[in-house]
């Protein structure tokens, strides 16, 4: 076995020792490029606890990296740094206890489903009639009392089992900023958030749920029955022939043109706002976009497709077998007892609602387009670029 000269081993060492400075410093500059990459994916993605600890172990030395315990203070809920992990209780839910003993009504084993409904006492009638429709046992329902009249309710055999929420000339999505926080509902795997002026006599929820689930619909609404109903968008009629439509082809109008290859709302992707029902994570999102100042909502229905946990045109949806009565009502506008504020006459509570309405969506439209240009790491996923000429 040959042995190096220790004249051959030195010109070795000399003949090698460039290469390894070299690959030292690629080393160091790659690890630099990969600490800063990681540092602009954390600064446009929600960071996981586990990569938020690769990241830290990337950056600093070893024997400086924070204690594990410290690293994951950063995971917990605001607020909760100071408790054990095992006591903190993320969420809720809107199920009423006993003070003693354990609930009297039995409840559905597979995750319950939560109904909302913004109503009036002078449509009590029809309300029972929703309500009806959505037994207890697999159902949360929470009424939101716009005229203040939540003792007018008391006769009803369900009405101590569900939510009574009261604020005066209130609207639905006020209602459901304040009061159906994700973390609040997070239980509930669909969040019926309905007006109370729909018929109900050809709907039925637990044949809803079961389509809406094989159908994968993130987002969905009854179809609505165009001969007796009020109906603003062509995509919410509902089709005799089929059980589910996403999609509308309308050439002649009212309202906008529908091609067969159009890929936006009120196309496609798109529910009105009188009666969606939610997936937990399409709610989530939902929740987010509602704006805290702008009570009626209005253009948060061409807005929700961002919200569909994916392909807009696949995930939402009109259900056409179980359908409802748009009955078209003019409820909220005016205080319950129907006064006429005092110094003005001939006042039209319901024209000046509507006005309101329209600035609203002027504003909603101002604030997204805003958002879209500041945020630099917003990605557009239904962005159709022009087509050239």
């Amino acid at each position: 076995m040959s042995t190096l000269s220790p004249r051959k081993q030195s010109s070795l060492l000399c003949s090698c020792f460039p290469a390894v400075i070299l690959l030292t410093g690629v080393f160091f500059i790659g690890s630099a490029f990969l600490v800063a990459d990681y540092k602009e994916v954390f600064k446009c993605k929600n960071t996981p606890c586990a990569f938020l600890q690769i990241a830290i172990d990337l950056e600093m030395p070893s024997s400086k990296s924070p204690k594990p315990e410290s690293i994951l203070n950063q995971c917990k809920p605001e607020g909760s740094e100071a408790l054990p992990r095992g006591i903190v209780s993320r969420t809720t839910d809107l199920e009423m206890r006993p003070l003693l003993g354990p609930p009297k009504t039995k409840k559905s084993k597979s995750p319950m489903n939560l109904l909302a409904i913004a109503v009036g006492i002078k449509q009590k009638k029809n309300v029972n009639e929703i309500v009806k429709k959505f037994p207890l046992t697999e159902f949360a329902v929470m009424l939101f009392h716009y005229d203040g009249n939540v003792d007018g309710w008391r006769d009803l055999e369900w009405s101590n089992s569900v939510i009574h929420v009261s604020a005066i000339n209130q609207t639905k999505w006020w209602f459901a900023k304040r009061f159906l926080h994700p973390d609040i509902i997070a239980q509930y795997a669909y969040i019926f958030l309905w007006d109370e002026d729909l018929g109900v006599e050809n709907f039925h929820a637990g044949r809803y749920l079961s389509i809406i689930k094989e159908e994968g619909l993130q987002i969905s609404q009854p179809a609505i029955d165009p001969s007796n109903s009020e109906v603003h968008y062509k995509l919410t009629e509902r089709e005799t022939s089929s059980k589910v439509h996403r999609r509308t082809i309308n050439l002649n109008g009212p309202g906008r043109r529908c091609l067969e290859n159009s890929m936006e709302p009120p196309c496609t992707g798109f529910v009105e706002m009188m009666a969606p029902v939610f997936s937990r994570a399409s709610w989530r999102c939902s929740w987010y976009m509602i704006q805290n100042d702008l009570v009626h909502a209005w253009g948060l229905d061409f807005q929700l497709g961002y919200c569909s946990q994916g392909n807009r045109t696949t995930n939402i949806g009109m259900v056409d077998s179980e359908y409802i009565i748009h009955l078209g009502l003019p409820t909220l506008g005016g205080s319950s007892d129907d006064k006429v504020p005092s110094g003005v006459e001939q006042f039209d509570a319901r024209d000046a609602v509507r006005k309101e309405s329209y600035i609203e969506l002027d504003k909603f439209k101002n604030r997204w387009r805003k958002a879209v240009k500041e945020d630099e790491c917003w990605v557009d996923p239904f962005h159709q670029p022009l087509k050239q000429k």
